[in-house]
């Protein structure tokens, strides 16, 4: 009997869980600090950057937020109007503090819902689980993938702790694939 998509979540959900309550906190504001360069040398020097803010147990982005805006990249963060809107990304003008955002319909912190709108050349995207390949599983409501197919041409590129890697996983002909897959120890998939 196949896993379905739902019980793989809550597996590697769990798995995530355990790997970064043992890391300790110090740690944790240590991974990920700056894009790896074979990453930078793909992103022009105007692209816009969608990136998300990360909740407790996700691969955390306040450092590639930071590295970004400070390179002079507009940076960008999803955005629910409701909780059955689409994703949309909005600017983010406080990438040091939150002065700008705001608890949104699924209890992220996201722009203001007066921010620009943007289209984002990049997306660093959050993910449960991934294979080398490029094939992410995410949080199960297909945002990211009605997004991409909406505006093709993204670099979409996953970041993910290495225990949420997976030799394969369920796929639909609606899931997009990732660019690249990025973890504390290297950088994976077709990039």
């Amino acid at each position: 009997m196949a896993i379905t998509k739902s019980d793989l979540r809550k597996k590697l959900r769990a798995k995530r869980h355990e790997h970064v309550e043992q890391l300790p906190e110090s740690m944790r504001g240590l991974v990920f600090r700056h894009p790896p360069a074979p990453l930078l040398e793909k992103i022009s020097p105007n692209a816009s950057i969608g990136l998300y803010h990360a909740g407790p147990h996700e691969a955390p982005t306040a450092s590639y937020i930071g590295y970004f805006y400070e390179k002079g990249h507009t940076i960008a963060l999803p955005r629910f109007a409701s909780g059955d809107a689409e994703m949309e990304f909005a600017e983010h003008t406080d990438p040091f503090g939150a002065d700008d955002l705001e608890p949104g319909a699924y209890k992220m912190m996201q722009p203001n819902s007066d921010a620009a709108l943007l289209v984002p050349d990049v997306l660093i995207i959050p993910l449960v689980g991934f294979t080398a390949e490029g094939h992410r599983l995410g949080q199960g409501g297909g945002h990211y993938d009605r997004y991409l197919a909406e505006h093709p041409g993204r670099i979409a590129i996953g970041l993910a702790w290495d225990v949420q890697i997976c030799d394969a996983l369920p796929t639909e002909p609606h899931d997009q694939r990732l660019d690249a897959v990025i973890t504390p120890t290297r950088m994976y998939g077709p990039f």
